[in-house]
């Protein structure tokens, strides 16, 4: 839940949020602990508007660093919408319902199901995307976003990766997501982050 906050984009209650986050941290690992602090003093130190525009010159001008889960894996192709019916029919297949306005594979969302309901199969969704989330992350550190040590703590709480998922992140991060002209020869159209609503997402 502290990574879903946080990698939320960050609304007028962002000073509140950070409180939260920091209070949970005692909770935590010690590696996963100093990854979120070191986001949390940079956040702090430069103040909620910074945040917002480094948000948004981010997670919306660059390809690389989206946070929707499917685009690593089938980019702008035909298959994308499939697979985000995937993530809101095991949203729904345990008990949950998504109530704002936000693709279902959009990563806070996919971390607040996972620590609304506690469900291993929700962990089991992250760690298939893993080589996708390692696209992301590695494209944080090379802007050296402050971003980048919340991937960091994610990464700690996901399997190892195997050769092959490592073999086909290195793929995706030297060819990029796949792409592929639909409809009437325009692209599908790539999803931006914006202010979420005021009481999470799911229900």
């Amino acid at each position: 839940m502290t990574l879903s906050v946080l990698l939320d984009y960050p609304r007028a209650d962002f000073p509140q949020v950070m409180d939260a986050a920091r209070e949970s941290l005692d909770t935590l690992p010690a590696p996963i602990r100093a990854d979120i602090e070191a986001y949390l003093d940079w956040a702090q130190q430069v103040g909620t508007r910074a945040v917002e525009e480094a948000y948004v010159d981010t997670f919306d001008q660059q390809r690389r660093c989206t946070l929707y889960l499917s685009y690593y894996a089938t980019g702008d192709t035909r298959q994308r919408g499939v697979a985000i019916l995937g993530f809101r029919d095991l949203m729904r297949a345990i008990g949950f319902e998504q109530d704002r306005d936000e693709l279902a594979d959009y990563l806070p969302l996919v971390l607040e199901l996972s620590g609304r309901s506690g469900d291993p199969i929700v962990l089991e969704l992250l760690a298939a995307h893993h080589e996708g989330i390692e696209v992301m992350r590695a494209a944080l550190h090379g802007l050296d976003s402050p971003w980048a040590h919340l991937l960091d703590a994610l990464c700690r709480t996901l399997p190892p990766v195997d050769a092959e998922t490592e073999a086909r992140y290195q793929r995706l991060v030297t060819q990029g997501p796949p792409s592929e002209m639909v409809g009437t020869g325009t692209a599908l159209p790539f999803p931006t982050s914006g202010p979420a609503g005021a009481d999470g997402g799911l229900r």
